[in-house]
């Protein structure tokens, strides 16, 4: 994927002299006249503005248009031919784990011969060409009206490095017929997860009683209009003179953000002139070029939380400090940055058109850093002309995803090996000098003059330290979520994170947040408030039930589906009820999706609607069968329901799927407890709490699981165990305290008692618990 963003101003004068004989005007102009009219009638049709394609755009934006053919967007998606196809098809072959993959070129067309949904070898035709350079992959048609990606790619780069070949993109994994990650899967699978940002004007029109597709685009690749909206408008206003001054442009979103730049006197970073106003430009990149689910229909010109779902900071997709960890497409690593705090956005430094950077190496970046002092040796201290005085290298280092194809962190961050020392996140210097240690790292930018300060003040510290239970961390992370000069995506991400651990102090600064200007808090502190009481919450987000976002909305729906409806007036019963509907209609739009159906299946189970819910969960596992989450939520419905027997079969079934599934072996384990089954609960608890390596709770139950039936002498030492592996978390050590008393070990219970004072000097309730020892605070 490449940036699509910017819009040039508009020439509207090409048909101002509307009595310019017909037989003169060019083929495009003629057919601008004929767009224009078909779109008007449109217009006057539906009252929506429509797609007149880039054909029609290219009549007043040639230089533009120009730019952009022969560009990743334009050649986003193709029909398969010599001039497309990059592969080699001349009776190719590809063993993967004993599958051997044919690609065959008769009569010009194309083929594949593979393993399809059933196991057996099938011969595919290809219908579709898929993206371009470091990679290129094929769509396969099935007769639901699906598209898949085949997971075998022809490496496009040149042989010398490494290119040229056919490769899977899960080379060391065997990905078997029935797997969702097979390439016949929903994780393959163009309707769903490609089509959006590869084509313009998708329509995916899912038919979820027959899961068939019947979907439709306006142009196979990302054209003008898939960036500046349908043009019907623009170009009808144009037709009649009326674009350029004061006149509206037409369309839906203005892209033009670069701004006006300048270096004050003695500084050598450039400023904007003019504060940006909104971040029109970075969403509509961001449509596509971010980590998020899909809300709704997609509307040109609102704020990217009101179409989409946005994936916040932290694991498993951001190593602690903010960096990539998984494959993110840039947003939110943008959004951190200095450089977006500063006003820079996506066309800054990318050519929306061509999808080239504005200048070549350095140069980019001395657009606004001055090169005299930073593309210098004295700032970087590299040779000159070496891939270390690259602004890149130490600012933006690159992940490589789908085995080639090496995306940079648009972070744009300061080197900190000190971080990787202490947490182990990565950094610039240790990814290119992979023979050297951070600490080698830390001590050469010392001696270069770099010092971090106290490392463990940074907040990515404080991220690695919740996440091993330690609270804390906690002031640190609410002081960030406070902190209006800080990112929103890391207000957000912090308030989250501390509201999710159940540590106190969120829901102040949750209340603030309610009233932000930024969707993203707001969205944040909705889920915060999530330990209020159902009436409490309805109390604290009833302003929101109408929010302009429907990413809040949606989010308070969600929130608010336990609020018991007879409890409130009619107004407000009716006001509610039109939010859940449309969230249900929202979430209706997306039934190709199991997670959606999962999250179907969790609004139902707020409502008390639990045959909807059932049947959620059910569909969800009909369209991925390995979704283990699903069988768990299903189990949980049944076993509340009274239907145990069948409860229990859904979590054998998971097992059966993934014998390691710690989460199935916990849930059994709590199933024969609420049964009584005293040996087969702890059996299945304790190999839950054996296989726990993120976090606490399994290991914790487990503990809590001993004591309770008897075992505490069992329990003191899982739950010491624990107390080691995680010191700083303070239920292990209640529990530590309380078990050690009551089984007479009164010194190990003061001792517990002492530490967990110290942990949190100003708590009283750990202050009456230690006095009840005889232990002085």
């Amino acid at each position: 994927m490449k940036n699509h963003v910017c819009v040039a101003p508009h020439r509207g004068h090409f048909l101002d002299r509307v009595s310019i004989p017909l037989a003169v005007m060019s083929r495009i102009a003629i057919g601008l006249i004929l767009g224009c009219l078909a779109t008007n009638i449109a217009w006057a049709e539906t009252g929506r503005p429509s797609f007149v394609g880039s054909e029609t755009c290219s009549g007043c934006h040639q230089s533009e248009h120009s730019q952009w053919q022969g560009s990743h967007h334009d050649l986003a998606m193709q029909k398969p031919g010599p001039d497309t196809v990059l592969g080699d098809f001349d009776n190719a072959r590809f063993e993967y784990f004993g599958v051997e993959t044919q690609f065959l070129n008769r009569d010009g067309d194309y083929f594949v011969r593979t393993d399809g949904p059933d196991g057996s070898m099938t011969e595919y035709q290809v219908a579709w060409v898929f993206g371009l350079d470091p990679l290129q992959q094929y769509l396969l048609p099935m007769e639901d009206g699906r598209l898949q990606a085949l997971a075998i790619a022809w490496d496009s780069r040149p042989a010398d490095e490494g290119g040229q070949r056919w490769y899977h993109l899960f080379p060391d994994e065997e990905i078997l017929y029935d797997d969702p990650l097979h390439w016949t899967g929903p994780y393959l699978n163009w309707n769903t997860r490609c089509a959006e940002c590869h084509s313009t004007d998708v329509q995916k029109n899912y038919q979820a009683s027959s899961r068939t597709f019947a979907t439709t685009f306006a142009e196979e690749d990302v054209s003008c209009e898939a960036c500046h909206g349908p043009g019907s408008q623009h170009v009808a206003l144009g037709y009649e003179g009326r674009l350029g001054g004061d006149s509206a442009s037409g369309l839906q979103t203005d892209l033009s953000a670069r701004g006006q730049w300048y270096f004050p006197e003695g500084e050598s970073i450039a400023r904007r002139k003019n504060p940006l106003t909104n971040q029109y430009q970075v969403d509509s990149c961001g449509r596509c070029h971010a980590r998020r689910g899909t809300l709704g229909d997609y509307e040109y010109g609102k704020p990217l939380s009101d179409t989409h779902r946005l994936s916040l900071l932290g694991q498993p997709l951001y190593h602690h400090d903010g960096q990539i960890l998984d494959e993110v497409y840039v947003y939110g690593s943008f959004m951190q940055s200095k450089m977006s705090q500063a006003g820079v956005v996506c066309a800054n430094c990318h050519e929306p058109h061509s999808n080239k950077l504005r200048a070549e190496g350095n140069g980019v970046c001395a657009q606004c850093h001055k090169a005299d002092v930073f593309d210098s040796p004295q700032h970087h201290n590299h040779p000159a002309e070496s891939a270390g005085a690259q602004c890149v290298s130490c600012h933006m280092p690159a992940q490589t995803y789908m085995g080639v194809d090496a995306r940079r962190d648009h972070s744009m961050r300061i080197p900190r090996p000190d971080l990787s020392v202490v947490i182990g996140t990565p950094n610039a210097c240790t990814q290119c000098h992979s023979e050297q240690s951070p600490d080698w790292a830390l001590n050469t930018l010392r001696d270069w003059g770099s010092n971090f300060g106290t490392s463990s003040d940074h907040p990515a510290v404080a991220m690695a330290a919740l996440q091993r239970g330690d609270s804390r961390s906690v002031p640190t992370l609410l002081e960030l979520a406070a902190d209006e000069t800080a990112a929103p995506i890391w207000r957000a991400t912090a308030l989250d994170r501390v509201s999710a651990s159940g540590a106190q102090g969120a829901l102040q600064i949750a209340q603030g947040l309610l009233i932000s200007d930024d969707p993203l808090l707001r969205i944040s502190a909705v889920r915060a408030l999530q330990p209020l009481p159902p009436m409490r919450r309805y109390l604290a987000l009833a302003p929101l039930v109408k929010d302009p976002v429907t990413g809040v909305r949606m989010e308070v729906a969600m929130s608010l589906a336990p609020v018991p409806l007879a409890e409130l007036g009619a107004e407000r019963q009716k006001s509610l009820l039109a939010l859940f509907e449309e969230y249900k209609a929202v979430q209706k739009l997306h039934l190709d999706m199991p997670a959606i159906n999962m999250q179907l299946g969790i609004f139902n189970v707020s409502r008390g609607d639990f045959p909807a819910a059932e049947t959620a969960y059910r569909e969800a596992l009909a369209l991925n069968r390995q979704l283990i989450s699903a069988y768990l939520n299903l189990a949980d419905l049944l076993r509340g329901q009274g239907r145990e027997d069948e409860a229990k079969n859904q979590l054998e079934t998971a097992l059966a799927i993934n014998p390691e599934s710690g989460d199935a072996m916990h849930a059994l384990g709590l199933l024969e407890a609420r049964k009584g089954q005293r040996e087969a609960a702890l059996a299945w608890l304790g190999k839950a709490a054996a296989v726990e390596t993120v976090g606490s709770r399994h290991r914790f139950v487990y503990g809590v699981a001993q004591h309770d039936f008897g075992d505490i002498a069992g329990a003191l030492t899982t739950l010491g165990q624990l107390h080691y592996a995680l010191p700083a978390d303070e239920q292990v050590l209640i529990a530590l305290v309380n078990y050690s008393s009551e089984s007479g070990k009164r010194d190990l219970a003061e001792r517990y008692a002492r530490n967990l004072i110290s942990l949190a000097p100003q708590n009283q309730n750990y202050r009456r618990l230690a006095a009840s020892l005889g232990v002085n605070p």
